[in-house]
């Protein structure tokens, strides 16, 4: 998804005290930065314009979340929907960073003392060309990185609109010895699935007459 370069993004960014430039210096350290470092901390992947992250934190004060994107437009737009929401429901921001990194070299920001419980993993771009598929956030190469830090039993949260992407990643979870949990190919229409926070993409998808599909894989024991 592109968006057009916004020259306030960087500035609110460092200004901002739930915005981390510097991750790698965190690695390991995540836990600590939040007011109660003893809630389970879950991530999400790609987090655009923070549609999803903006809901899931406000509704689970119980849970730490990181959301990291690359571009800082996407994130500035992010940080200004999480203060939104929280200021709306008139509630400190303490259960949530924003960070930019690039998810390919994951591994430098994140490790297994920081105990990792949950990625989530919302209509990242499904690189369809066979010599791009390595960039997929679900590839193997990426899972792999991913197991490095996550905890035990820990799960990946996963949905697209692709078919292709998804047919692809089904395989490259068990590939990497996670557990397909539940899966679905209709997920309006999935009673119970999980808690589902309807992203700005999954709305434009469903209008389009797009089923969404959706996985949960667990890491399990080697």
């Amino acid at each position: 998804m592109r968006i057009r370069y916004k020259p306030w993004a960087r500035p609110e960014l460092e200004a901002s005290k739930f915005y981390i430039d510097t991750p790698e210096e965190y690695k390991g350290k995540w836990k600590q930065q939040f007011k109660n470092e003893k809630q389970p901390l879950y991530i999400e992947l790609g987090c655009g314009k923070g549609g999803f992250i903006s809901q899931m934190a406000i509704k689970h004060p119980e849970i730490n979340f990181v959301a990291i994107d690359l571009v800082d437009a996407m994130l500035g737009v992010a940080k200004r929907k999480i203060e939104e929401i929280y200021k709306n429901e008139n509630k400190e921001i303490t259960n949530v960073y924003l960070t930019r990194y690039d998810i390919e070299r994951i591994t430098n920001i994140f490790d297994k003392s920081d105990e990792i419980k949950r990625i989530y993993i919302n209509f990242c771009n499904p690189w369809p060309k066979g010599k791009h598929k390595k960039k997929r956030l679900t590839h193997t190469r990426q899972l792999e990185k991913y197991k490095e830090f996550l905890t035990e039993d820990s799960e990946i949260y996963f949905k697209t609109d692709d078919d292709n992407l998804f047919e692809e990643s089904i395989n490259y979870f068990k590939q990497t010895g996670f557990t397909i949990q539940k899966i679905t190919y209709d997920l309006e229409n999935e009673e119970n699935f999980w808690e589902n926070i309807e992203t700005e993409h999954e709305r434009m998808f469903k209008e389009q007459g797009i089923k969404i599909k959706a996985l949960i894989a667990k890491n399990t024991k080697e």
